[in-house]
């Protein structure tokens, strides 16, 4: 192992290093993933779920190319949701309640059952740079392993400092040391580096809480599942979330500890993130509040160990036992740990490629939280972009970028790359200007194509892809050619106090009406023999639905997106010098010079960078 040359060394096993080291290693290269415990890859630090809002479109996408965190979701799933299904298509987000100690197993055991991929247990704490080029890295005990590329995905373990309260220790997640080296030798290198904070509720015992008092919160009645291969079947048996609220009087037991606390000491000066307060921060930013939501979550099937969602905090562990033993439902509560605060080392994602490469590095690529970014999905789909074009540049072969009207993913990693983040990244629906395109449900037909071109998608997956495919386009096709006689359609449409139809109409339109769903036209016999002539599953039927009532949105989003992406063709050379562009403002000259944008396109969504400078700038490149 120590005498070999690998082509991709992955450093970290969570949820980036795991998809990484997967796809680097499926397209052939030989690859090496080096942890500091090989007891913890895949491991699910902060709550034991996948997908929801936003991140279930990702996991789809991760595995829509051939990567595995859709296939873990689906074997350790306890629980299946899909949210947002009162609105539109373009909203839905699948998400599922895991076993926290089976998500982990099964990623360990997918990538010790794959091929080219080795294993090393130490920490990495420097990497060797020749003439701006990587080529290997240091362990801890002074061992150098050579490679020609490097993916660094070191999660919240760069310099990580837990804080509970007034106490605070060096730590990368609670019960394991911080790494230590990595940031120093980045920033002699030239890199900026940052502080990020993140944080995590206590963990309780499950027998000690009363869960009469709660709400009951189940999965769907009909679950379905991430990935779009047939590797496991949806859930059977579920287990079930529950909900209660804080209350004043828990919120003035935990004011009391508000000195103690290093998010208002003092002591943590770094950034959280926006969307996942700590109970702190949302009782002292929402003071008008007298309540807010816990969700509390199993972590497995057989385990009694409870994550208290809502409850993120590094108070004193004394103050959050007395506050939460008010809460209701918890009153003779017993904690396995309390919750903590992190922070970490970052670094600002402008000084990457789209490709996750690192601008000063040849070679070394970096993916997940040290990007900035927070939460699993977004971790995993980076590690598998890093890896993907680690594999792909030791190849010598072109890279694999996505563009924003593409995937999810592509939203994420231009947004990273070009605007920079400053507190931890979090993907949301409203962050993709193109959602009604990137939907979960086509997730397969956007990408796998593209997964299997690069040697990713197995062509099971491509084949499944192209079957689903034609049936949806020929289930569109027998409503767009059938009619339906008024005598049969008016009883429907009556039902559902929709205009009836004096003549006999084409299927297509009367299944557009907005009321109008898919279990309303199954009523038409034509319809329900076509259904069982042709044997057409869940996942056909519903892409045909979407496909018929919103055609019309869909054609508008990917025009839009045709139009603007006419700038992603126009490449900006490399090195160019914009401070020769005098009539450009200085801003505009500074950010472009600091981010070197590859195309008029990823130039355009620069933060400071007006309509006019874009104008300037295509006029001097003589467009």
């Amino acid at each position: 192992m120590f005498n070999e040359v690998y082509d991709v060394i992955v450093v970290g096993a969570g949820h980036a290093g795991s998809e990484a080291a997967a796809a680097a290693a499926n397209m052939g290269s030989k690859t090496l993933l080096v942890t500091m415990n090989l007891q913890n890859i895949a491991q699910m630090s902060c709550n034991p779920a996948m997908g929801g809002i936003a991140k279930g479109q990702i996991v789809r996408e991760i595995d829509a190319l051939g990567g595995y965190s859709g296939i873990v979701s689906d074997t350790s799933a306890i629980q299946f949701k899909m949210l947002n299904k009162s609105k539109g298509p373009a909203m839905w987000s699948p998400r599922v309640q895991s076993d926290r100690m089976r998500f982990a197993e099964d990623w360990r055991l997918l990538l010790e059952g794959t091929s080219n991929l080795d294993f090393y247990q130490e920490m990495v704490s420097g990497l060797i740079v020749e003439k701006g080029k990587i080529t290997g890295v240091k362990t801890s005990l002074g061992i150098e392993i050579k490679a020609k590329s490097v993916v660094l995905t070191n999660g919240t373990f760069l310099n990580g400092l837990i804080h509970i309260g007034d106490k605070n220790f060096g730590g990368g997640r609670a019960g394991e040391k911080a790494a230590t080296g990595i940031t120093e030798q980045l920033v002699d290198l030239g890199f900026d580096s940052g502080r990020m904070k993140t944080g995590t509720p206590p963990r309780v015992d499950g027998r000690s809480l009363d869960y009469s008092k709660m709400i009951e919160q189940p999965g769907d009645d009909n679950p379905e599942k991430f990935s779009y291969l047939d590797t496991t079947k949806p859930l059977e048996n579920q287990r079930s979330c529950h909900m209660t609220y804080t209350s004043l009087e828990v919120h003035d037991l935990l004011r009391e500890g508000f000195d103690r606390s290093p998010m208002f000491n003092g002591r943590i000066k770094s950034l959280g993130p926006r969307y996942c307060p700590s109970i702190e921060d949302k009782i002292n930013r929402f003071a008008d509040k007298d309540r807010h939501q816990l969700f509390i979550e199993p972590e497995g099937w057989n385990t009694c160990e409870v994550y208290v969602n809502g409850f993120s905090t590094s108070l004193p562990e004394d103050v959050q036992f007395k506050a939460l033993r008010s809460v209701v439902g918890f009153e003779n509560v017993k904690f396995f740990r309390p919750g903590y605060a992190i922070e970490y080392d970052y670094f600002p994602p402008t000084q990457l490629k789209h490709t996750l490469e690192t601008k000063l590095v040849e070679g070394l690529f970096f993916a997940g939280q040290i990007n900035g970014t927070t939460g699993y999905e977004e971790a995993a789909s980076q590690g598998l972009m890093a890896g993907i074009n680690a594999s792909l540049k030791v190849q010598e072969k072109d890279a694999f970028t996505l563009k924003r009207d593409e995937a999810y993913i592509g939203v994420l990693i231009d947004d990273l790359i070009t605007k920079g983040t400053e507190e931890p990244y979090r993907m949301f629906t409203s962050r993709a200007e193109y959602r009604t395109l990137l939907r979960q449900d086509n997730a397969d037909l956007r990408l796998t194509p593209k997964g299997f071109e690069i040697g990713l998608a197995s062509e099971k997956r491509l084949k499944r892809m192209e079957q689903k495919h034609n049936d949806a386009k020929k289930f569109v096709e027998f409503f767009s050619k059938t009619s339906v006689k008024p005598e049969e359609a008016n009883p429907v449409l009556e039902s559902k106090k929709s205009a009836l139809v004096k003549q006999s109409d084409k299927m297509f339109k009367i299944f557009s009406r907005p009321n109008i769903t898919i279990d309303d036209v199954r009523k038409f016999k034509a319809v329900e023999q076509y259904i069982q002539d042709n044997n057409l599953d869940n996942e056909v039927i519903e892409q045909a639905e979407i496909q018929v009532k919103y055609s019309g949105y869909i054609a508008k989003e990917k025009n839009n997106a045709d139009k603007l992406s006419r700038l992603e063709y126009v490449k900006i050379p490399e090195n160019f010098d914009y401070s020769q562009i005098k009539s450009m403002s200085f801003e505009a000259r500074e950010k472009l010079k600091k981010i070197q944008p590859t195309t008029v396109s990823q130039a355009s969504r620069i933060s400071g960078v007006s309509p006019n400078d874009i104008s300037v700038l295509l006029v001097y490149m003589g467009r």
